[in-house]
């Protein structure tokens, strides 16, 4: 497979991929790295870290001079001189199915070897009366009064290998360490680490890392990898670091299980030169990545949206007849959809299923979300129908992710096929984000009655409503000017427990904003006041018109701190529109001043020598309105003064790829028509309205 693996990925042959990211120049290195110094004559700069090694006043060889020897004798390609044997050599038998061990020389301790010991039997029981007891320490060393036999060496080892929770591994050894009879050893600290490895109790074991260094105790390759490992597993990247860059002052060789690990530390940094240079010289020295180290730098140039990296990793796997497994597949189409290539994540899949690597559930979701994010719904589609006809696994996220797909591009009638399909399901039966998708598809349409209908078979399902279901909801519902229905779904979804929002403040507002005066105002405002008072308040404010700017400016201020980043500008787009539905234009002005000096509308004027651009494809419509008098009263200014205008002035909208989306277009081109303004949609782009200068000027000068 290895011939054939991802041809249509191959780099030029220009390129040397042998060892190096052929777009990073692997000379290249950040000088604070312990790579650096192990390549170069420069000393590393002191650390407070203590000499680690037996004999501290002889230097170690850097890992550079280890590399050295191995690159001189193992890994040598010059033909050497045939030396005549002595003695006919012993011939060894190599067992064909498991792997050549790794050139690299493991400093780890030998394994005892365990003769026939009657004691076996009764300290194994002894273990268990340990696991069993209470979860103190009293309660441990009344037990340990029973200890069978006294601890030697290997009974202390067996015994401390027995017990299971952490606590009780820690309350053993640190009763070991109390008999004079039995010194401690670098592999009673191992073992113990090892367990509070799994119990992630990463600041017990730097302790008890910091102690053996305090007692002269030797930290071997084994000692290092479980703190590494654990730093790693607790999410302590810079202390998996800083241990790393120990085990290379004292001399000792990462394994393969270091090395992997330390690549992923690097690689959630976004440390891509050190992650580099730890793989090259972990291949110099005679290492072959495994499927998981190459599913590390697949993820990590994936989080860069680096295709360039993707791809070479892609021919390194290649280049080392390493087959992918699902796993790496996977981290490979993630990273495809990260590096936004939809392309070349439907060939990797191709790829995948014709060396015969049978997808799951999260390989198809992944490849789902690449779809829909490129707005690919016929491959989505045609995906499910691979899915059924060749029974792979669907679940529940998969089958949600295809609904929200289907939500996202208003495919409603692919939407309903697959909820019914969840329905008839044995184990994949519609959840309440199941439900929600489907509102959110309703809403978007306009379809009030399936909406409806859809919530009422939500309560006699007694499935859940989220907030953004009643979101979605409350939307369609507000559109509809059904205010009545409003506010039922508002109430009960508050007693089924939904705590209200931003998204759902800000979709109330928005109802408000196009809702005329009377008892139906006065109903939305109620659901608001319920939700967010202070925002009613505000509202309320707005209206009185002897207020000075700097009041507003103050609450406003108040109200943004007082809301997620992501609502922040659709309140501001709301409370314009409120302005401008009672006829508050200043108002509205104002609140676009402050929208825009707060960083709510960023790219709002773009500029070039031949064109100026208003882009209002962000804003509601009222907020676009306002949005364009500004404009035009700033070119009225500048023609008054004969300040130069480019060549073409425009209003970008957005062309809306939504099925059911309206857009600014129709709406702008009514205001503009309305002003008699000379813009025009443009034929060549979808959403953007063009105007010469000279149209423009002759039309600022007949409004004088």
């Amino acid at each position: 497979m290895a011939s054939t693996f991802l041809t249509s990925f191959d780099v030029p042959n220009t390129l040397d991929l042998k060892h190096h990211h052929p777009f990073t120049n692997p000379r290249r290195r950040i000088k604070e790295s312990p790579f650096f110094y192990c390549n170069s004559s420069k000393s590393p700069p002191k650390s407070p870290t203590p000499d680690l090694s037996d004999e501290p006043k002889k230097q170690n060889p850097s890992l550079a001079d280890q590399l050295q020897t191995l690159s001189t004798t193992i890994l040598s390609d010059i033909p050497q001189k045939p030396t005549q044997l002595l003695t006919k050599p012993k011939s060894i038998w190599v067992n064909p199915t498991k792997p050549r061990p790794s050139v690299l020389n493991l400093q780890r301790q030998q394994r005892t070897s365990y003769s026939y010991n009657p004691q076996i039997r009764d300290l194994k029981l002894f273990s268990k009366k340990l696991n069993e007891c209470d979860n103190n320490q009293d309660a441990f060393l009344k037990v340990l009064e029973d200890i069978p036999h006294p601890p030697t060496r290997e009974n202390a080892l067996l015994v401390l290998n027995s017990l299971k929770p952490w606590e009780k591994t820690l309350l053993f050894f640190n009763w070991l360490k109390t008999l004079d009879s039995l010194p401690m050893e670098t592999i009673f600290y191992n073992v113990t680490m090892k367990s509070l490895r799994f119990g992630r109790q990463f600041h017990l074991i730097e302790d008890l890392s910091n102690e053996m260094i305090d007692h002269d105790i030797p930290l071997d390759n084994i000692t290092y990898s479980t703190i590494i490992t654990c730093a790693k597993r607790s999410n302590l990247f810079d202390k998996a670091v800083e241990w790393f860059e120990r085990m290379y002052k004292t001399g000792l060789m990462p394994d393969e299980v270091t090395y992997s690990a330390v690549l992923d530390v690097y690689a959630k940094l976004g440390k891509v030169e050190e992650v580099m240079s730890l793989y090259e010289r972990g291949r110099a020295s005679g290492w072959t990545p495994d499927a998981i180290a190459f599913a590390v730098l697949a993820k990590m140039f994936g989080e860069a949206g680096d295709y360039d990296g993707i791809r070479y990793v892609l021919q390194e796997m290649k280049s080392l007849g390493v087959k992918p497994n699902l796993v790496v597949f996977n981290t490979l189409l993630e990273a495809m959809g990260k590096a936004g290539k939809p392309g070349l994540a439907r060939s990797l899949f191709e790829e995948m299923v014709a060396a015969g690597v049978s997808p799951d559930a999260k390989t198809l979701t992944s490849l789902v979300k690449i779809y829909g994010k490129a707005r690919w719904a016929r491959d989505a589609l045609d995906l499910w129908q691979r899915m059924k006809s060749n029974g792979w696994p669907m679940d529940f996220i998969l089958y949600n992710t295809l609904l929200s797909m289907c939500a996202d591009l208003g495919l409603q009638e692919e939407a309903e096929k697959l909820f019914e399909d969840m329905k008839q399901s044995v184990n994949c039966k519609p959840d309440s984000w199941s439900y929600t998708a489907m509102l959110n598809i309703y809403g978007s349409g306009g379809n009030v009655e399936k909406a409806m209908t859809l919530f009422d078979q939500m309560s006699e399902e007694n499935v859940a409503i989220n907030v953004m279901g009643c979101t979605c909801l409350i939307q369609c519902l507000g559109r509809a000017k059904r205010i009545g229905d409003l506010v039922m779904v508002f109430e009960t979804s508050l007693e089924k427990g939904v705590r209200p929002d931003d998204r759902l403040c800000g979709c109330l507002l928005s109802v408000v904003s196009y809702c005329e005066t009377g008892d139906d105002l006065d109903k939305v405002i109620g659901c608001l006041n319920e939700a967010n008072p202070k925002l009613v308040s505000f509202v309320k404010l707005l209206e009185e018109k002897s207020l000075g700017f700097d009041k507003i400016k103050d609450e406003f201020k108040d109200i943004l701190n007082n809301t997620e980043v992501e609502a922040r500008r659709p309140f501001c787009n709301c409370l314009i529109d409120i302005c401008r539905k009672r006829n508050l234009n200043e108002r509205a002005h104002e609140l676009l001043y402050l929208g825009t000096m707060y960083g709510l509308y960023p790219g709002l004027h773009t500029k070039t020598p031949e064109e100026w651009r208003l882009n209002v494809r962000s804003l509601s419509v009222g907020a676009a309105y306002t949005a364009f008098e500004e404009w035009v009263g700033t070119l009225r200014e500048m023609v008054s003064r004969d300040e130069p205008l480019p060549e073409l002035l425009s209003a970008s909208t957005g062309a809306g790829t939504h099925k059911y989306s309206q857009g600014l277009a129709n709406a702008f081109e009514s205001h503009v028509m309305k002003l008699s303004a000379p813009f025009r949609q443009s034929e060549e782009k979808p959403g953007v309205f063009v105007a010469g200068r000279e149209d423009i000027v002759s039309w600022v000068q007949s409004m004088v």
